[in-house]
């Protein structure tokens, strides 16, 4: 939830779009999206790297299935064949089963049904298209982090090898007994002949599913903006086990992408861990956990206990299921049923910390840069559309604000201004 707060807080910073967008239809800005991270050095890099990363995942089907998710014409095999009706039924279920808050549904554009069932191409048949490619999504909201075209496949480059670090450096300390400790190193590959079994597939596979619904959600408006996005997956209030206080709403891209995960029938420890990226399970925090994974079942159409994604007690509680050798040894309830990945995805999820407040500072240099370059800033009630398409989004999807700020911050204004030249050397801007 945290993630959630903090992504609100950095885009009530910046302008939002002047004229009110209709979320029911795709993006009038997606093709020019498309266009501007396509001709991205930075974005098709990162694309290339996580697509070796995929081709690498040794399960045939989970490879299979995750090239597609980042290919060029996947299905949106949650949406298949879904009617109004059948969305309806859905919305309903969510509403009754306490995984939906009627107040949020009602202050968002369109309500649950444009938040839950953000516009595909192809809409209920057998195989919706997405709206736009993966690599031209961002990565967040609109001023929040990795926020411009491309800043998906970007922010999951990132995660990606931040999961697979992360994995290593488990190993490098634990992974030997201590009579037989040879010293640490930071071989990625370590995974493949790992003393503590870390799963290569699961840590390679969940940042890249995780995120993978943000092709949907953040669409791009015509000025230049994102869609605004819907938060779910509880009420806000008493969503703890047995109705106990909790809050499990979250973004909509992370329970549109567990559902995706769990329509294409993917491993329950591999859609578990993807479910982790908001929050981990322990701690006292399984419920958000369960909440979300019951949620994109609800979405997808199957049944999470069937699937073996959750387990559900006798007293009617859905909990997480005491995967491989968990459930040995009787655990108290409030240790819950958690695998080492998950902990690492949540941790490898963390970029946000330092990438969304860095966009805000980039914002704010890159606003004072503008009239070198011959853009005038934006007001509140000013058109953004040439800022955004011919400056802001060419200038991010090209250098990333990740690099802008390290520039910034070490270097000040005169090193921004110095890759800014570059660019327009290039004709990029």
């Amino acid at each position: 939830m945290k993630k959630l707060v903090l992504a609100g807080a950095l885009a009530a910073l910046v302008s939002a779009p002047v004229l009110a967008v209709d979320q029911t239809v795709p993006g009038a800005g997606n093709a020019e999206a498309m266009s501007v991270a396509g001709a991205s050095p930075l974005v098709q890099g990162k694309v290339r790297y996580l697509e070796r990363e995929a081709a690498g995942i040794g399960d045939a089907a989970v490879r299979a299935a995750t090239l597609d998710a980042i290919g060029h014409s996947p299905c949106v095999t949650h949406r298949a064949g879904l009617d109004a009706a059948r969305k309806k039924a859905v919305l309903d279920r969510l509403a009754a089963e306490g995984l939906v808050s009627a107040a949020d549904a009602a202050a968002f554009p369109g309500g649950a049904a444009a938040g839950i069932f953000p516009p595909v191409l192809e809409d209920g048949t057998s195989c919706p298209k997405l709206p736009q490619l993966f690599f031209s999504a961002p990565g967040s909201s609109y001023g929040g982090h990795h926020g411009h075209p491309g800043g998906l496949p970007v922010h999951e480059a990132f995660n990606e090898r931040a999961s697979l670090s992360l994995g290593a450096g488990y190993d490098a300390v634990y992974g030997k007994p201590q009579h037989e400790d040879a010293g640490e190193s930071c071989d990625h590959d370590f995974i493949r002949h790992s003393g503590l079994e870390i799963n290569h597939d699961v840590l390679v596979a969940a940042p890249i599913w995780h995120d993978w619904a943000k092709t949907i959600v953040f669409q791009w408006n015509a000025d230049g903006s994102e869609f605004k996005e819907f938060s779910f997956g509880g009420t806000g209030t008493g969503d703890g086990f047995g109705g106990s206080a909790g809050d499990s709403r979250t973004g909509a891209h992370h329970i549109l992408g567990v559902a995706e995960a769990i329509q294409r029938r993917l491993p329950p420890d591999l859609v578990i861990t993807q479910a982790c990226a908001h929050s981990n399970p322990t701690y006292g925090n399984e419920y958000k956990v369960v909440n979300w994974i019951r949620a994109a079942a609800i979405i997808a159409g199957r049944d999470p206990v069937a699937d073996g994604y959750l387990v559900k007690l006798a007293d009617g509680t859905f909990r997480l299921p005491p995967l491989r050798k968990l459930g040995e040894v009787a655990m108290p309830a409030s240790s819950g049923n958690f695998l080492p990945e998950y902990v690492i995805h949540n941790l490898s999820d963390a970029d946000y910390i330092f990438t969304g407040p860095s966009m805000t500072a980039v914002l704010e240099v890159l606003k004072t840069l503008a009239p070198r370059y011959g853009f005038a800033v934006p007001g509140p009630t000013d058109d953004p559309t040439h800022y955004n398409w011919r400056y802001r989004n060419r200038v991010l999807a090209r250098t990333a604000s990740e690099r802008l700020f390290f520039l910034y911050a070490n270097g000040g204004v005169a090193a921004v201004q110095k890759e800014l030249d570059g660019l327009r050397k290039l004709g990029a801007i």
